[in-house]
């Protein structure tokens, strides 16, 4: 089955044409940088020379607009692969937020648009993003089944005492307070091909760390989560691109009562102007333009990479602390998987969990590796996060029982 896998973020579009049985991808891309005036779009099919077509695309700035320009890109640009949409057999769709009525994919009609969009108060740079690449996508291949594939689903398995609040019990579960965790089709891709990578071992305990402009950890045991940094809604967790991740629950009062903000504005505030884009005060929270201030002396910028490293050091502790020790840290997603300096960084705060890089490792190579020093207890692992490949299996599977 030829699935076309749509990922909607809070700031790319990702899209892939996926061969669901044997799990190739024939063609794959990403509109980058979506909302922050320097909007490219990358498109690539098959491996071979003059099979990759980039360029600067500031039109596209919403996902209904990238999508159209990726189905013109898989027809007729540089990189086509389809003679038209009609080859398209299936499309699956991430979103992020299912709430507890789905943790598993589901076909999508128009009462699961409903839902997920009633769950945008969860997930509000996300679920809205999401929701306008299904209807994009729909407007453009109608003809075909569409299906969701939810974040929060690989989560469901966190035991009710990490994934309550103490709150009174009655009241949270009455009105679905609880941590959902998100990332969860990256989070189980890494830590299946982590299992892999070590021999497949018996008993497997991983720290997965994505680590992108959103991120979160995951503490998996035995291919379950158990433990997850991000809950109710993507802002808990770790410091982020543009989000604060934990703070003080307080602080949302001082800052409506003190600071004069409505609640929205405060949401706005702690969801698109804090992380690592309000510390440094660099043009956005792209960890790339925080390390290029740093490179050139920006004092803020550094105290941004340092309160990151810190903050991820710290959870990975505790979702150690959550598996009763590890096996492996898999880092992946745009940062964890490109920025040895971020890793080298993290790492170094870690020897206390048999923790030890190989610099030259760290520094060097492509593709899935251990980056571990020789006599590392725990491996550390850099593995490119594949949710295009899990999503399209999920998709055909879901499309297939149609048949």
């Amino acid at each position: 089955m030829k699935v076309l896998v749509v990922n909607a973020g809070s700031s790319t579009v990702k899209y892939a044409v996926v061969e669901s049985d044997s799990g190739e991808a024939v063609a794959d891309g990403i509109v980058d940088r979506t909302n922050l005036g320097d909007t490219r779009m990358i498109a690539r099919a098959g491996v071979g020379p003059g099979r990759r077509a980039e360029r600067p695309a500031p039109e596209l700035s919403f996902a209904g607009e990238a999508l159209r320009a990726i189905a013109r890109e898989l027809v007729e640009g540089r990189t086509a692969v389809l003679e038209s949409l009609d080859e398209i057999d299936a499309v699956g769709h991430r979103v992020v937020q299912g709430g507890e009525a789905y943790t598993e994919p589901v076909l999508i009609n128009e009462k699961v648009k409903d839902k997920v969009r009633e769950l945008s108060a969860l997930a509000p740079l996300h679920n809205p993003v999401n929701l306008a690449g299904i209807e994009a996508a729909q407007a453009l291949i109608p003809a075909r089944p569409h299906v969701a594939v939810f974040d929060t689903a690989f989560h469901s398995t966190m035991p009710t005492w990490a994934h309550l609040y103490p709150l009174p019990v009655d009241f949270a579960r009455e009105r679905l307070i609880r941590r959902y965790g998100f990332h969860g089709t990256s989070h189980r891709y890494v830590s299946e091909r982590a299992r892999r990578m070590l021999g497949d071992p018996g008993r497997f305990k991983v720290v997965t760390a994505h680590i992108g402009n959103g991120a979160s950890l995951a503490a998996v045991r035995d291919g379950k989560c158990v433990d997850t940094t991000m809950g109710m809604t993507p802002l808990e967790g770790l410091m982020m691109g543009t989000r604060s991740g934990s703070v003080d629950p307080a602080l949302v009062v001082y800052l409506i009562e003190k600071c004069g903000m409505s609640a929205k504005e405060v949401d706005s505030f702690l969801n698109k102007k804090c992380g690592l884009l309000g510390v440094a005060g660099v043009g956005s929270g792209d960890l790339r333009d925080i390390l290029a201030a740093r490179a050139k002396g920006n004092e803020r910028a550094r105290l941004a990479f340092d309160m990151y490293v810190y903050r991820i050091a710290l959870g990975i502790g505790a979702m150690a602390a959550a598996l009763d020790g590890a096996d492996a840290i898999a880092f992946t997603a745009g940062a964890g998987e490109r920025s040895a300096e971020l890793r080298a960084a993290v790492s170094a705060r870690l020897g206390y969990l048999g923790v030890s890089l190989d610099p030259a490792r760290n520094e060097s190579g492509s593709g899935d590796r251990d980056v571990s020093a020789d006599d590392a207890r725990c491996r550390v692992l850099v593995i490119g996060t594949r949710e295009d490949i899990l999503i399209a299996r999920e998709t055909a599977r879901v499309a297939g029982g149609l048949a």
